[in-house]
């Protein structure tokens, strides 16, 4: 069952989405600020976010910055085209203004969810990565990773044309480990490679030095 995340302070309109959601089978996680919604973010594989902008600390505007990787519906009094705009440049990926018709919402959501799927399978000679569950496949043997492993391989293997630096990598992960630092990234890694070495002899990770990592061609 997919996992959505309400991020909304009014409490009126948070229980009218939780209701709407559980009746269609989804199961929900309560935020009524942003660093509730950053918590709950780092502790549970969450496959969606509805957010509202107004929020009594961290705004949402902000918050989509802080996010990687889960779609995001902004749910929003805001109407203005350039609020819109802004939010989707910054990664939301779909906006919907208050009041909004719960069919349409709905659907919405659907194509988020069908959108999602498509987009984060990736595929590099023998690897396969998939986004449901965060399994890799090597020689249609199943490879399962931590979040944060996930994170790390997807983000090697969407540009493996180039160096990842390690300060790229530790923007990515630090929405799940706020301690992160560099010798924390090189134990990910090297939990990658050794999961790897089960089901294959190839070393598809390199170490550039100094700067970051790539995927060996």
């Amino acid at each position: 069952m997919q996992k959505i995340l309400i991020v909304e302070d009014d409490y009126s309109i948070h229980d009218i989405l939780k209701e709407i959601l559980k009746m269609n089978g989804y199961i929900t996680y309560d935020a009524y600020n942003g660093s509730d919604a950053l918590n709950i973010i780092r502790q549970e594989d969450i496959n969606l976010i509805l957010l509202d902008l107004m929020l009594p600390d961290i705004n949402g505007e902000d918050l989509i910055k802080k996010v990687k990787d889960i779609p995001i519906i902004i749910i929003s009094a805001k109407v203005s085209s350039n609020d819109k705009i802004n939010c989707l440049l910054d990664g939301a990926n779909d906006y919907v203004t208050k009041p909004f018709d719960k069919d349409e919402l709905l659907a919405r959501i659907k194509v988020q969810f069908r959108n999602n799927k498509q987009n984060y399978e990736l595929k590099y000679k023998e690897l396969h990565l998939l986004n449901d569950y965060q399994t890799l496949m090597i020689n249609n043997e199943k490879v399962k990773l931590t979040k944060t492993e996930y994170l790390i391989l997807k983000e090697l293997l969407q540009n493996t044309k180039r160096v990842v630096t390690k300060n790229m990598l530790l923007d990515l992960i630090s929405i799940d480990n706020l301690d992160c630092d560099e010798n924390s990234l090189k134990v990910h890694i090297s939990n990658i490679r050794k999961k790897m070495r089960k089901y294959t002899s190839n070393n598809y990770i390199e170490a550039v030095w100094g700067i970051g990592f790539k995927i060996k061609e």
